[in-house]
């Protein structure tokens, strides 16, 4: 049986990921590399203080880094906690897994009885 998800870093990488602009965000940064916040900031039609607060949930979701170069603010995708979120659906797969099977075992069940 799956254990219930007790962490709160899935539930904000869920959150996290589940805003438009902020899948974009990665997306772009996973493309381009580190880049300013500046130069993220050119890319989307809204104020630097709106895509400031996007980076600031990706940052607490650990799906970003923020790296200070003298002035300058980079800001680095971070892949490896989207393993939590994978991780989480191989156990919804092998739930619905279980289910088929078990409806599948039923089906040829009730076919060998049809006889």
């Amino acid at each position: 049986m799956v254990e219930r998800i007790k962490s709160d870093a899935l539930n904000e990488l869920l959150k996290a990921a589940s805003d438009p602009t902020r899948r974009a965000i990665l997306t772009l940064l996973a493309q381009n590399g580190p880049m300013r916040v500046t130069d993220i900031h050119c890319q989307f039609e809204m104020s630097l203080n709106s895509v400031s607060k996007h980076i600031k949930v990706l940052e607490r979701a650990a799906l970003v880094v923020r790296r200070t170069e003298w002035r300058e603010h980079l800001i680095e995708v971070q892949m490896g906690p989207l393993s939590e979120i994978d991780r989480w659906f191989a156990e919804l797969r092998s739930i619905w897994d279980l289910r088929l099977d078990s409806l599948d075992t039923l089906m040829t069940q009730g076919e060998d009885t049809d006889d």
